[in-house]
């Protein structure tokens, strides 16, 4: 069987891009069977496949049972999803901003906090069918990301944004890569720190604390790879030290970070940090 391994990322149109930071398409095929780790990020995850459907092991909520699906969103969370394929897997990964959430999906973040769900849940059954079906319609990965623009653009409600002061602690959060105190971010917004830590989850899921510390993990692994030593890549992180990086690196991944780099370095080679962005969900 001829071995197929096509990574591929794109930024979506201009007026999507306060809604969606990034599209990931990926096919392989003819390779061995694997386990891949849906790790921790700054983003929610949607992910319409191509031929066969994605099959989760283990969600990052424990309490859900395993499962395969055709289109899946994940809210923001805190522990892996472990997904497994037999040697063949593909489709478009959507990183979706989660104050672009209301706008393209019609609810806050907040409700589908540490949860996977199926799209059509969300969308309803018509809207969540046209949307992969515009992905499948095209045999190229641009012809696949310009049909998503299209389609997403037409789902976009942009009178469903939520107050501009959540965009901007969260904006704060990824421009300094978690660096950002709740009573900064407060100060700035003339908020108190009760009131915006309230209001971010509700609106995230995440409070402002949990989301700096997956924005800071979600950088740091980014930036990994092979021959990168963990205390440098702490110290340019924003970590205390190597010790405080690797504690990360096993609540988020549940693995050290050699492991986690060794399971995925194909993915890690093809999904290199875009030029002056460290924020992009996996």
């Amino acid at each position: 069987m001829t071995v197929v391994d096509e990574h591929v990322q794109a930024r979506p149109s201009p007026g999507l891009r306060p809604f969606v930071a990034l599209y990931s398409g990926y096919r392989q095929r003819g390779l061995a069977p694997a386990l891949h780790r849906g790790l921790p990020s700054p983003y929610l995850t949607l992910i319409l496949t191509l031929d066969e459907p994605l099959t989760i092991r283990e969600h990052p909520d424990g309490k859900q049972a395993p499962g395969t699906y055709d289109t899946l969103l994940g809210g923001l969370h805190l522990a892996p999803a472990l997904i497994t394929h037999d040697g063949a897997q593909s489709g478009v990964q959507i990183a979706v901003h989660p104050l672009g959430c209301r706008a393209l999906l019609g609810l806050p973040a907040g409700e589908l906090s540490g949860l996977d769900v199926d799209l059509p849940a969300v969308l309803g059954d018509r809207a969540a069918s046209s949307l992969r079906a515009a992905v499948l319609a095209h045999d190229s990965w641009a012809g696949r990301f310009a049909a998503l623009d299209a389609a997403l653009l037409r789902l976009c409600r942009a009178d469903q944004d939520p107050h501009p002061d959540l965009g901007y602690a969260y904006e704060r959060l990824l421009a300094t890569g978690g660096a950002v105190t709740v009573r900064q971010v407060a100060a700035e917004v003339g908020w108190s720190t009760r009131h915006l830590t309230s209001r971010f989850r509700a609106e995230t899921g995440l409070g402002i604390k949990e989301a700096a510390r997956v924005t800071r993990f979600d950088r740091a692994r980014r930036r990994l790879r092979p021959g990168v030593k963990l205390g440098d890549l702490a110290a340019a992180t924003g970590y205390f030290d190597q010790a405080h990086l690797a504690r990360d690196f096993h609540a988020f991944a549940g693995v050290p970070a050699s492991r986690w780099l060794a399971d995925e370095i194909a993915f890690v080679q093809a999904r290199g940090v875009p030029d002056g962005e460290d924020g992009w969900h996996d």
